[in-house]
């Protein structure tokens, strides 16, 4: 009896010991990081970027100043002019206080989308929303910033661009405040911004 009630104690602490071993232990599988999915502060951010001016512009100009942020492209047949078109009507509803707002639209297709090509695009919108462009790889270390996803995608006639529909709302201190939907109502969209402003 007393071998028995040792063995099983003996069993038990084995089977727990094995358990430790592959699920905490040595033999445990690599666990990954997991990466915050906010998007950063524009303080921790690091990209350059050119306005529809030709001015060039880093996340730190926009500090000071509540800001909306959305990506898209010109080409875009619906969810870019439908959002900026949203966009607009945000700012024509804040009246003057739209003014104290930077209003950004990064394209992601910079190869097509030229500073001449946004300047063009944007003016079919608010006056405060400026378009931005630069090379490639600034365009990707914007978007990472942001934890905003884009790709490439062929067409019959060429390519289109999948991306994030979301607007990242700021606050003037750089933080990051939320996300607009695409397709978000007004009474709720409005809101969002003015807790920033």
């Amino acid at each position: 009896m007393v071998w028995t009630a040792a063995g099983a104690v003996s069993m038990l602490v084995a089977t727990l010991l094995t358990g430790w071993w592959r699920v905490d232990g040595p033999a445990a599988p690599q666990r990954q990081t997991r990466i915050s999915a906010l998007p950063l502060p524009f303080s921790e951010m690091d990209f350059q970027l050119t306005d529809h001016s030709g001015r060039k512009v880093g996340p730190e100009d926009w500090i000071g100043s509540p800001t909306l942020v959305f990506f898209g492209f010109t080409y875009c047949p619906d969810i870019c002019p439908t959002t900026l078109s949203d966009i607009t009507r945000w700012l024509e509803q804040l009246g003057e206080d739209a003014s104290r707002l930077h209003a950004v639209f990064i394209t992601v297709d910079p190869q097509r989308d030229t500073v001449q090509a946004m300047a063009e695009y944007v003016r079919n919108f608010h006056p405060s929303i400026k378009g931005y462009t630069g090379p490639l790889d600034e365009i990707d270390k914007a978007a990472r910033a942001f934890r905003a996803k884009y790709e490439r995608v062929p067409t019959e006639n060429g390519y289109t661009m999948n991306h994030t529909a979301g607007v990242f709302v700021y606050d003037a201190d750089g933080i990051f405040a939320g996300v607009i939907d695409f397709h978000e109502s007004r009474d709720i969209a409005v809101p969002k911004i003015r807790q920033v402003l």
